[in-house]
């Protein structure tokens, strides 16, 4: 084994199972989701702690309401995942309930994870379920947040990932219907090598995963590389296998040499990593000198800010220019009227206590 594949040490584990490995004859493979409860029980005997993170509700709810085709109209989306989700989370527990494994209910909209409030609240409520050996079972909120477009996460991978960043997880395991990341599409060349650990997903990794509107990047491997970088920064190893092979899960965490393995940044703070990953569609313009404070870490003063776009609250997560995210210390309208008095009484702006903390600034990647 590997020192690389050593997960002997990891007790926090997130597992993603996608729809295309849940699925068999347009419905949910129910002896497949057993299998996966089986190995997932196993880790719980271990004394590790697993959340998992599934997809398949707004397809098994179709199903139900005798849908053929995709769904694709926003409200029938919303009653197909209302449906399906009971039907799912009762799968779920009759599998686990087998092993005597307990599981739990978790339903998440990216403006829960965004609002730092309720943020807390979750990860204090995750805690307390993984301390009791309990399994969260964690999906997307389909039925509210594909009414908000710009709120949703777009795919359960960005959803896995942002779980494991914000609970400090070790590893986070990907199951998809491929073995892992190859050097070419597979489904187009024979001669396609998977590759089997990834120091830094650099600009030629990322363009391994294909063309945005392939349809070999389009929901499949371009998502889980965006993803990939998100669990990175949270210091996060990844795991991306086929959910299909023989034991994968308790193999990977053999250490057997299975699928393509991730390995992470330098780990920023939890606080750090909650503004990074928050959506916010509020920003703070600012000029040259400010840019350069702040890359020289420095707090954002009101002396070099520009502009305000958006309505926030103090506290609220909001762009800065094009480099960072922060918590701005102020709201949007107190904001704007301290800009009001700047252009009256410039001197002034000089005495102002920081916008945002440098603290509280995140640089982005460029």
């Amino acid at each position: 084994m590997s020192s690389l594949r050593d997960f002997s040490q990891a007790k926090r584990i997130v597992i993603k199972v996608g729809t295309n490995v849940l699925s068999k004859n347009s419905g949910i493979d129910i002896d497949f989701l057993r299998i996966i409860a089986e190995q997932i029980a196993g880790l719980v005997r271990q004394k590790r702690q697993v959340i998992l993170v599934t997809s398949g509700a707004i397809g098994m709810g179709a199903n139900c309401l005798g849908f053929t085709r995709k769904i694709t109209e926003v409200k029938l989306r919303q009653a197909c995942a209302a449906v399906g989700q009971g039907i799912l989370m009762h799968q779920y527990q009759e599998a686990f309930g087998q092993y005597g494994q307990k599981v739990a209910q978790v339903l998440l909209t990216n403006r829960i994870m965004s609002h730092r409030k309720s943020y807390v609240n979750l990860k204090n409520a995750m805690e307390t379920l993984l301390s009791m050996g309990i399994v969260p079972i964690v999906n997307e909120n389909d039925c509210v947040s594909v009414e908000e477009i710009g709120l949703a996460f777009g795919d359960n991978d960005k959803l896995s990932a942002l779980v494991a960043s914000k609970i400090d997880a070790e590893l986070l395991v990907i199951l998809t219907d491929v073995a892992g990341l190859y050097d070419k599409n597979p489904q187009q060349h024979t001669d396609a090598r998977l590759i089997t650990v990834v120091y830094e997903i650099t600009d030629e990794i990322a363009g391994m995963a294909g063309q945005a509107g392939s349809k070999f990047a389009t929901g499949g491997m371009a998502s889980k590389i965006a993803a990939i970088r998100i669990a990175a920064k949270g210091g996060c190893k990844v795991i991306l296998a086929h959910g299909r092979e023989k034991e994968v899960i308790s193999r990977l965490l053999a250490g057997d040499e299975v699928g393509t393995l991730f390995l992470p940044k330098r780990k920023i703070s939890n606080r750090k990593r909650w503004i990074l990953n928050s959506f916010t569609d509020a920003r703070i313009d600012i000029d040259p000198g400010a840019v350069t404070a702040l890359l020289n870490h420095k707090s954002l003063l009101l002396v070099g800010i520009t502009e305000v776009t958006g309505t926030f609250r103090a506290g609220d997560v909001v762009h800065i220019g094009t480099i960072a995210k922060g918590v701005c210390n102020v709201s949007s309208g107190q904001l704007r009227a301290m800009l009001e008095e700047k252009t009256k009484n410039h001197a002034a702006a000089h005495k102002q206590k920081a916008v945002v903390h440098v603290n509280d600034i995140v640089l982005l990647e460029p």
